[in-house]
């Protein structure tokens, strides 16, 4: 089985927001998951973890690796509900690479996951492990899986991740904000030649003008990035949460006038490059 695939589990940036005006691109927030042959990796545990969780226990054990690109709390609220994290069958290792030495991944959850805010803690995940790398390395799985890393321009640090596997390469980055030239040029560089880019269009250039310094891009950089770097499908990701599917809509259109392979991120999306 030698398979490469990329599936989204959750859309949405900042919040999850169920309702109508979302119920065609979804409202959960970032989690993807990503399989090369039987190797197994997630990428961020937002709300939408929940219902891939779900999904992974109704088959037998196994070890899967959780990569997340940052800790906001739209990037993790899933751990406390994905089903893997209590099930004695299955072992996880939780990674990140955006965090300064002073601190480590395991703080940051076990904050979350305590009283007052949350009544079980940290310890009662089961089988979890904490690793951790530097943003801009490399790693080379058993599998042929190979997953690269870069650092993103976003409050607090995020990380970037280009999966290759069998001469095909799928690259997710969000959170970033564009505007930093020397940044923006090496995600290009990151991303080129990619078969599918996940890549954070949050925003309009209205919204934008309300909102730098927030850490997100337009979806008109993410066209013009991944036509720079000749990317055959570019996918306009973590949707603000006041962006409706009629709206959203419209974005995709205007997008795939500019790139006719673009396209709006929507949950059950499966890339198979």
């Amino acid at each position: 089985m030698h398979e490469f695939s990329l599936k989204i589990w959750g859309v949405r940036g900042s919040t999850p927001t169920p309702g109508t005006g979302t119920l065609r691109y979804g409202g959960e927030t970032t989690c993807f998951d990503i399989r090369a042959g039987d190797d197994l990796v997630v990428v961020d545990c937002g709300s939408g973890a929940r219902n891939l969780g779900y999904e992974l226990v109704k088959d037998a054990g196994r070890s899967i690796d959780l990569f997340f690109t940052h800790t906001h709390l739209d990037h993790i609220c899933g751990l406390p509900f994905f089903k893997p994290a209590y099930d004695p069958r299955f072992h996880l290792t939780v990674w990140a690479g955006c965090f300064n030495p002073h601190r480590e991944l395991k703080e940051v959850l076990c904050r979350v996951m305590s009283p007052p805010v949350f009544p079980v803690t940290a310890t009662n995940l089961k089988g979890i492990e904490f690793g951790s790398f530097i943003a801009g390395t490399c790693m080379e799985r058993e599998s042929g899986l190979r997953i690269c890393t870069m650092p993103l321009n976003h409050p607090g640090g995020a990380c970037g991740y280009r999966f290759e596997y069998k001469n095909k390469k799928m690259c997710i980055i969000t959170d970033h904000e564009m505007g930093d030239a020397e940044i923006d040029a090496q995600i290009v560089d990151f991303i080129r030649d990619a078969e599918v880019v996940i890549y954070d269009g949050m925003y309009t250039p209205v919204d934008y003008e309300r909102y730098k310094g927030y850490g997100h891009s337009t979806w008109e950089h993410v066209v013009e990035q991944c036509i720079k770097a000749q990317v055959k499908t570019p996918v306009i990701f973590h949707h603000d949460p006041t962006r409706t599917d009629d709206e959203l809509d419209e974005i995709g259109l205007a997008a795939k006038a500019r790139h006719p392979g673009a396209v709006i991120a929507s949950e059950g999306m499966v890339f198979r490059p």
